[in-house]
């Protein structure tokens, strides 16, 4: 997920209870299904209506444990039972290659102002009309950038991981493509992906477009088509509609806050806001060329002043009714992240009661969601199936 997500760096400390238990329901749900599903893809056929629901999506891998966006992550997050790995927010090097991290910016996700040989390579650029200081993807070579290793994005709401800084490298697309005919061989069932094209078209400003490079990739590994288990999302309508032409993937239209604008619709002068696109109008739109939608959870159930759950909109059913299934963003089991009516105590970094905001969430009918800690997803959805 993109720089659109709210209360990211919220700061504190404290201690996870619900790992230990959650790794063995998880476990045991990953034992019970090992074999159901053959590693040519056959169960794959249906596209993502034929994952569990709801859907357990590991963001950026299994986050909540380990540095986001490395193997170590996507790794875990296929051990914790997770039914599709956000494995890539494709950015794109000086020469071309489309690697994975949260942003272009990568002071805050590598180690790279460790390195003196690239101090020279700090900058402030305009992001999506944002300055934005540190150090780019653009700016460096791939060999450049395997040179560096993944640190926690968010040290201080998890200090823990901290632990695994610079034990992984930057992954490229390509590698995880390969990843993921590995895993489905190794686990004898299909691992399904969720990338997402990052600042499409700041990137295509600068000669470096996203969409292309993503279709030829997916051709040659075999997966640009509807069938393939590879779901495509971007926050910019213009770059779904891109790959609508170029792959037969199923696509995702990731919405932020209402009042914001996509910033391919600045670029273009197009009025329309995200409230406009959640309207019967704007979804049968969007309905025309993707298959899904990925609402900041805000837009299912919004928060009062306070930061409490309020009533339900209606964008859940007004998505079904054009067909398009929806996969919002993001729940997290700390307490900064959380509703303000299920977190527990004072400690900033402590966790909240996440299983009654999964059980709210779900009750809406949402068809899966994104989750820094999907083994407490996948427990969070037994409850509410039981």
């Amino acid at each position: 997920m993109g720089t659109q997500e709210s209360n990211e760096e919220t700061s504190g400390t404290g201690r996870r209870a619900l790992l230990g238990a959650a790794v063995l329901g998880a476990g045991g749900a990953v034992l019970g299904t090992a074999g159901t599903a053959r590693a040519d893809g056959t169960r794959h056929g249906g596209g993502p209506r034929s994952l569990p629901k709801p859907t357990i999506i590991g963001h950026r891998g299994a986050s909540g444990y380990r540095p986001e966006h490395t193997f170590g992550s996507y790794q875990l997050a296929l051990d914790l039972g997770a039914d599709i790995v956000e494995a890539g927010d494709l950015v794109p090097t000086k020469d071309g290659h489309l690697v994975c991290r949260h942003e272009p910016e990568i002071g805050g996700t590598t180690d790279v102002a460790d390195h003196p040989e690239f101090a020279g390579r700090k900058k402030t650029k305009l992001l999506d009309g944002v300055s934005t200081t540190g150090w780019f993807t653009e700016d460096f070579t791939l060999a450049e950038l395997k040179t560096l290793r993944a640190v926690e994005r968010i040290p201080a709401n998890r200090p823990h991981n901290t632990l695994y800084n610079g034990r992984w490298e930057i992954p490229t697309f390509e590698e995880v493509l390969r990843w993921q005919d590995e895993q489905t061989r190794k686990r004898g069932k299909q691992v399904w992906i969720y990338p997402e094209l990052k600042h499409p078209t700041y990137f295509r400003k600068q000669g470096l477009p996203l969409e292309e490079r993503v279709a030829k990739l997916l051709r040659k590994y075999r997966k640009d088509r509807r069938s393939s288990p590879v779901i495509l999302q971007s926050f910019e309508p213009t770059s779904v509609q891109r790959l609508h032409r170029l792959v037969d993937n199923p696509l995702v239209v990731l919405l932020s806050s209402a009042d914001s604008r996509p910033w391919d619709f600045v670029e273009t002068g197009d009025p329309r806001t995200v409230a406009d696109l959640v309207e019967p109008a704007g979804l049968r739109e969007i309905a025309s060329y993707a298959q899904g939608i990925g609402p900041t959870l805000d837009l299912v159930i919004p928060r009062d002043a306070q930061g409490n759950l309020t009533r339900p909109t209606t964008l859940v059913s007004d998505a079904h009714k054009v067909g398009l299934i929806l996969h919002p963003y993001t729940l997290r089991n700390e307490n900064p992240f959380l509703p303000a009516n299920f977190r527990k105590g004072t400690d900033a970094d402590a966790y909240g009661d996440v299983f009654g905001a999964y059980q709210a969430y779900f009750a809406t009918g949402i068809d899966g969601v994104f989750t820094d800690q999907p083994d407490t997803g996948l427990l969070a959805r037994e409850d509410f199936n039981a």
